[in-house]
């Protein structure tokens, strides 16, 4: 299994868990304005790394990935949604694929 099929794998097992001994549930019991808040603050981290910390850039586009993760399956999405959005953008410019949303 690819790590991040895995690591969504291990979200989704955690959703129910102690929020108490688990960051994840603790995610999920705040709701999805605190974990979109936390998706909005590793974003930003993943850009500062980007211009100012490069060696950064890979841990922190780690945790952006997890928190995004979070966040999908807080919405009832997966990576497979992903998947097939990214699958039916193949081979269309992002110009024009942009322009019929």
């Amino acid at each position: 299994m690819d790590p991040l099929d895995r690591l969504d794998a291990t979200i989704r097992s955690r959703r129910d868990a102690d929020a108490g001994t688990s960051y994840v549930a603790s995610l999920f019991a705040k709701g999805r304005p605190k974990i979109a808040q936390k998706v909005g603050e590793e974003a930003t981290e993943t850009v500062i790394a980007a211009l100012a910390e490069p060696d950064k850039l890979v841990s922190e586009a780690a945790d952006l990935v997890f928190h995004l993760l979070v966040l999908l399956a807080d919405a009832g999405l997966s990576l497979d949604d992903v998947r097939a959005e990214l699958a039916r953008r193949e081979g269309v410019s992002g110009h024009v694929e942009k322009a019929s949303r």
